[in-house]
């Protein structure tokens, strides 16, 4: 069975965005200021499982829509190199 990762889209503060990666598991939690150090993040955190995990994925209600945008056009890079990999 797939450990759960939450990730959640945040405001920096400063005028950027973030994701916080939590493992439900043992409530790992990790804040990422870019997709690198987001990826990073979960390929590490998911090796201690055999990357046999479940990400959902959340925002905060502040998540500017230019934010949200950027985030999602990043994550779909990621997600198709990730692709590219399972190929």
């Amino acid at each position: 069975m797939a450990v759960k990762f939450i990730s959640t889209i945040k405001e920096n503060g400063i005028g950027g965005w973030c994701i916080e990666l939590v493992d439900t598991l043992d409530d790992t939690r990790v804040l990422c200021n870019s997709i690198e150090e987001y990826e990073s993040a979960i390929e590490k955190m998911g090796e201690e499982y055999a990357n046999d995990i479940e990400v959902q994925w959340h925002k905060d209600d502040n998540v500017t829509k230019i934010h949200m945008d950027e985030v999602r056009i990043e994550i779909s890079k990621f997600q198709k190199l990730i692709d590219k990999k399972m190929i």
